[in-house]
């Protein structure tokens, strides 16, 4: 078994025993969604295996600080990773490129790098998919969960602020995902504009 294998297996496992059942978004299937939209950005971006692995690994620990909780739980992630990685071959400058790219999954998102941006749009690909407001939807239970949006309304304009505001970063996810995302915004905003009135 490979090394990136082996710690897939390790954090895979982690998070399916140790996430909190309330995170309907952030489980561990966000985690693999975000796997498949790392391994097909990173393709289409032409970027090297090695590099591609440690764009992997940092989306597999990138909401690892969940486990203990929301709040800096990209800084936790970053701390799982130093504790881990020594341990399954990987050194000290791949773990701080891992890390780097977790830090930049934190919003607003500010990647500095290549790598860091494929994992900044990777984490929010969804936004111009098929897929986007069945997905909102566990994102929108789990912040009702956890009491940070209350109703549709206050849900709804949060979208138009956030899709408003988020551009993607590799010519790959303008060039697949922009136009959708732009038609998600449209969408959305008819909404808000069907509330108002």
């Amino acid at each position: 078994m490979t090394r990136y294998e082996t710690t897939r297996n390790f954090i895979i496992d982690k998070l399916s025993r140790e996430l909190p059942g309330d995170l309907y978004y952030h489980g561990v299937h966000h985690v693999l969604d975000v796997l498949g939209a790392a391994e097909m950005l990173g393709k289409n971006e032409k970027i090297s295996e090695p590099d591609l692995e440690l764009v992997k690994v940092a989306v597999l620990f990138h909401d690892s600080g969940f486990i203990e909780g929301s709040k800096n739980h990209e800084q936790r992630g970053c701390e799982l990773v130093k504790k881990n990685l020594p341990g399954f071959g990987y050194s000290s400058d791949e773990i701080n490129s891992i890390c780097g790219m977790i830090m930049a999954t934190s919003y607003p998102q500010k990647p500095q790098n290549h790598l860091e941006e494929i994992i900044c749009d990777a984490d929010l690909d969804y936004l111009g998919r098929d897929d986007f407001f069945t997905t909102g939807s566990t994102l929108l239970k789990e912040m009702n969960t956890n009491g940070s949006v209350q109703t549709e309304d206050d849900w709804n304009k949060l979208q138009e602020s956030f899709l408003g505001s988020h551009h993607y970063f590799t010519e790959t996810a303008n060039r697949l995902r922009n136009k959708k995302k732009q038609e998600h915004l449209e969408e959305i905003r008819q909404m808000n504009g069907r509330v108002k009135n």
